[in-house]
């Protein structure tokens, strides 16, 4: 229930805020609205008020404004008809305007996007957050994987990272952007080893019971999770676990995030495995059991446990009001970067398409986010506003950016386009919307394991 309401808020919020902007820029030039509806139909509520009716529609996958004539196939049907006044003739009709304000109508959409996705992110960040301690540090290599891409070509710890495919990376966020997004293709990667720049070309790989399809060559920061509290009671509590230890590896493997010190733990029921942490500036090997806990609070899905709380290492931001606008709007732009990046890469097949997502894996994002919190929730509403309206602009017709494409290619030839060749423009951008459609459902199916077990082709 709580993934299918804040799937429904989050949407929800998203197309208002999108309608809204086409609505407020048709009021401000003067074109009559006829309609303004929230969701698909069936409508299932609606109200008039004035000229316009304001109606919610059952299926909220999306929503629209429609205007009096908005499209030449409207103003054709008026021509035709002796007793209606062409739309040319009539101050109200979207067709009668100039080509400037049916762009200020067509653009208001996606800016309106952009503008919450600043905004709500501002919001986030003013109430402060948690960031990883590593990310806008230089990628300096502090564990390797056995056995992975990295250690195979010979990356070792201490290794600095220099490029990916011929982009410097000069932080680990854009080390682990630049992998990501390149899952099982071979890439050149520059690194500097015992002083001598070397060039590899290794090919990231994706973890195979991964939902998205992101690259890894198994290399790690120099970080390591911490334990801020432990259950004296507990395994890990009777196996002299002590709040504030660092923990640097299990059974010899280097422990870098949360989650692997998790997989770790859940690797070894009932089984005593050695845990090396760091206390007071001392190396201590620790031999703790875990146990199962099944039905016991706090026990994690694995059903396995040491009753320890595990902390990634982070580092606080707290900004003041305008220092959180603008630490917003900087890494909008940067996050709009890759988003571009993204779909250049999957226009040159750099980037798999499973990585896009679909009404029901942007569904299953919003319920785990809202599982963790109503901040968590809108940083996820932030990120695909800005999705929401930079795709909206892409030129591709049936999308906004498509019509302004249109009316800046009738301005080049200094004449309209006639219905047919309009026609023709939209059948086209419809087939690609609709493979693209079909490409993320597909996607998201594939996600769901009782779904994926029906495919035996994949």
């Amino acid at each position: 229930m709580i993934t299918i309401l804040s799937f429904i808020f989050v949407l929800g919020v998203l197309v208002f805020v999108h309608e809204l902007g086409h609505f407020l820029a048709a009021k401000r030039v003067g074109i009559r609205v006829l309609k303004f509806q929230l969701g698909f139909n069936p409508t299932i509520a609606r109200y008039k008020w004035g000229e316009t009716e304001y109606s919610i529609g059952a299926l909220p996958l999306g929503g629209y404004v429609k205007m009096a004539g908005e499209n030449a196939e409207e103003a054709a049907a008026d021509r035709a008809t002796p007793d209606v006044k062409p739309p040319s003739w009539d101050p109200g009709e979207f067709m009668s305007k100039t080509k400037w304000q049916r762009f200020q109508v067509l653009i208001a959409g996606p800016a309106m996007n952009l503008l919450l996705a600043v905004v709500v992110l501002a919001v986030v960040l003013y109430r402060g957050a948690e960031i990883p301690a590593y990310e806008d540090q230089p990628p300096v290599v502090g564990a390797v994987a056995a056995g992975s891409p990295a250690a195979n070509a010979g990356i070792a710890p201490g290794d600095r990272l220099v490029s990916v495919a011929g982009r410097p990376v000069d932080t680990w966020k854009d080390f682990l952007i630049a992998v990501g997004t390149r899952p099982n293709r071979e890439i050149a990667i520059e690194f500097v080893h015992e002083g001598a720049q070397t060039v590899r070309q290794i090919t990231p790989l994706a973890a195979p019971d991964s939902r998205f399809e992101i690259g890894e060559i198994g290399v790690y920061p120099d970080v390591h999770p911490r334990v801020p509290s432990v259950n004296p009671d507990a395994p890990g509590g009777r196996a002299g676990i002590r709040p504030g230890d660092v923990v640097l590896a299990a059974n010899g493997d280097p422990i870098t995030f949360r989650w692997q010190l998790m997989e770790a733990i859940a690797k070894y029921p009932e089984t005593a495995f050695t845990m090396t942490v760091l206390r007071d500036g001392q190396t201590v090997d620790l031999h703790p059991m875990p146990e199962r806990c099944a039905g016991k609070p706090g026990c994690p899905p694995s059903g396995v446990w040491l009753g320890i709380q595990i902390a990634e290492a982070t580092r606080s931001v707290k900004p003041g009001a305008f220092e959180a606008i603008g630490m917003s709007v900087q890494q909008n732009v940067e996050t709009a970067g890759l988003i571009f990046q993204t779909l250049w890469g999957l226009m040159t097949r750099e980037t798999s398409p499973k990585q896009l997502l679909g009404p029901v894996g942007i569904a299953q994002l919003s319920g785990e986010y809202a599982s963790i919190g109503l901040i968590a929730l809108l940083g996820l509403m932030a990120n695909l506003s800005l999705n929401l309206g930079l795709v909206n602009l892409l030129p591709i017709p049936v999308l906004d950016g498509g019509h302004i494409f249109i009316m800046a290619l009738e301005g080049v030839a200094r004449r309209d386009f006639s219905i047919r060749v309009k026609e023709k423009m939209l059948l086209a951008g419809f087939v690609v919307l609709m493979m693209l459609m079909v490409t993320v459902i597909y996607n998201d199916l594939t996600r769901i394991a009782w779904i994926e077990r029906l495919m035996p082709w994949r």
